[in-house]
């Protein structure tokens, strides 16, 4: 057992991938009719766990984690905060934002990774994974039944296929850490792979979401969708630096549109349908995709 590695890169999952998570499931919810009452139940159960297994990250993370995880603005953002008030407003759905208020605390470093870190750690992936499989059967559920018109949402079935593989990439990470201790990056290639499509399909998610009449903004984002789309061919077909630095070059240029959309948004210049916390929300997966690039 790499106890260093494993203990750092565990939280480090779960302090991106659990708040992905639970936000996920706060979208789900926010996306059914009356009709569809006890998805939203369940919608609203998992964003619960997911919290709860959120909060536990966080107080096992002071002073473990890396700095550049805690800098890179994949954690949470200087929008977050804002986000979640507002998205509380908008829907009605009770979030717990101490969370991110404790978040905005947090230090990296290099404390001793106690035995009873490590057991703590290896607790918190164990429930993680159940919730995961969990939340993975329930999202494909809700995209058969969206498919087979037994249900309604205004989430696309592009979003919730979208949300099916980020759950499945963490469920995976974690399966790897508890099996070798460690965590094996894939190839360069499969992550561009990976993270052009979903870039991509955020591009499209936009696109979809925006008002009509921000026809501007709408070029804009389908621009990105065929940049991206054009990346993502280019990565499967070869694997070289120069790949690498365009998807990098383009991923900044997309953040620095997703933050001043975010923006946008959450002052009310920007006509759309996009929760604030969504804004947000692709916003800090950028982040995440840069550090990965930038590695």
């Amino acid at each position: 057992m790499h106890t260093n590695h494993y203990v750092v890169t565990s939280l480090e999952l779960h302090l991106f991938f659990g708040r992905i998570m639970k936000e996920h499931a706060l979208f789900l919810r926010a996306g059914f009719t009356p009709a569809a009452s006890s998805y939203s139940a369940k919608a609203e159960l998992y964003m619960k766990e997911f919290e709860e297994l959120l909060s536990r990250a966080v107080s096992l993370s002071d002073g473990i984690i890396s700095r550049e995880v805690l800098s890179s603005g994949e954690v949470i953002t200087e929008y977050t905060a804002m986000a979640e008030d507002q998205t509380e407003c908008l829907t009605g759905i009770q979030i717990d934002k101490t969370i991110t208020q404790r978040q905005q605390c947090l230090n990296s470093g290099i404390c001793p990774h106690s035995q009873d870190l490590q057991r703590q750690v290896r607790q918190l992936n164990r429930r993680a994974l159940q919730l995961l499989d969990g939340l993975i059967s329930f999202k494909e559920t809700i995209l058969q039944n969206v498919l087979q018109g037994d249900l309604f949402t205004v989430n696309y079935p592009l979003l919730i296929e979208h949300i099916i593989r980020e759950a499945k990439l963490y469920r995976k990470y974690l399966k790897m850490l508890e099996r070798d201790g460690k965590l094996a990056y894939q190839s360069m290639k499969e992550i561009e792979c990976f993270w052009n499509q979903i870039m991509m399909e955020h591009a499209q998610f936009i696109r979809g979401l925006l008002d009509p009449c921000e026809t501007e903004l709408f070029k804009t984002a389908d621009e990105f969708s065929k940049k991206y789309c054009k990346l993502l061919e280019d990565s499967r077909n070869a694997h070289c630096r120069t790949i690498t630095d365009d998807s990098l070059a383009e991923t900044i240029k997309f953040r620095d549109f997703k933050a001043s959309g975010t923006q946008g948004i959450q002052q009310c210049k920007i006509r759309s349908i996009i929760l604030p916390l969504l804004a947000d929300h692709v916003l800090r997966e950028a982040n995440h995709y840069i550090r990965l690039l930038k590695d």
